[in-house]
């Protein structure tokens, strides 16, 4: 038997996005639906099991279980903690993180769904400089970069379900209605008006903690950027998402 098979929660859901994304108001939506827990940003891959004695890694080994499975029963029980707290039935993570262990994630759970976020690479960089003034530019299309890369390698191996952030925002009802379908759950209108759920605090390091997703309303995405202000290195991926560039 397959070590995925004793998974806890065995179709987790993961939004794979870059930072700026839109991914927090993606999850307060989905956190709305009565049957769809979306908790806050979970880094499981940040969680680590150490094997701290000789004799330890030997009493798992003979388990069957190495240090890369003792990690990954971790982060399916924290996942399963939260999804029996919340008395819901479908679970996902959105953390941005993810979209650099994206491998990782159908390794431990081979039938997880996944939902790939997208929003124009140059509209994150704007977010995360206007968030953040002292922020080198080049350095931020450069990490930019990093995820905008990680998310395409991510969809051109894994099947799932592309949302843009600017169609959510412009077309909040139809777009979470495609998620639902795609997600086998049906949809209600309370997904919404997010101000009315508990979805926890918006605080840094854990999700968007700006004033728009305070509002507790849906704000309809900033205007695309000129195509000549796309940074350079930005514009090929750009191009392959079918933004201007």
């Amino acid at each position: 038997m397959p070590q995925s098979a004793l998974r806890l929660v065995p179709e987790p859901v993961f939004v794979i996005s870059s930072v700026r994304s839109g991914s927090t108001l993606l999850r307060v939506l989905l956190n709305s639906h009565p049957q769809i827990c979306a908790p806050h940003e979970m880094h499981l891959r940040t969680l680590t099991v150490g094997l701290s004695k000789p004799y330890t890694k030997k009493a798992m080994s003979e388990l069957g279980l190495d240090q890369r499975e003792l990690e990954y029963l971790l982060w399916d029980r924290v996942l399963h903690r939260e999804l029996v707290r919340s008395g819901k039935r479908i679970i996902v993570d959105k953390t941005p993180g993810n979209a650099g262990v994206w491998e990782r994630l159908h390794e431990a759970w081979p039938k997880a769904r996944y939902i790939f976020l997208l929003r124009h690479p140059a509209s994150m960089v704007s977010s995360l400089l206007n968030n953040r003034p002292d922020r080198d530019p080049e350095a931020t299309v450069k990490e930019v970069g990093g995820y905008v890369d990680a998310v395409e390698a991510a969809r051109n191996a894994l099947p799932g379900l592309t949302v843009r952030y600017e169609a959510l925002t412009e077309r909040p009802e139809e777009v979470t209605q495609e998620i639902c379908a795609f997600l086998g759950v049906n949809w209600t209108p309370r997904m919404l008006d997010y101000r009315k759920g508990d979805h926890g605090p918006f605080v840094p390091f854990i999700g968007d903690w700006s004033e728009n997703i305070k509002s507790g309303r849906i704000q309809r995405a900033r205007p695309l950027p000129d195509p000549e202000d796309v940074p350079e290195p930005l514009r090929p991926i750009a191009r392959a998402w079918g933004y201007p560039s």
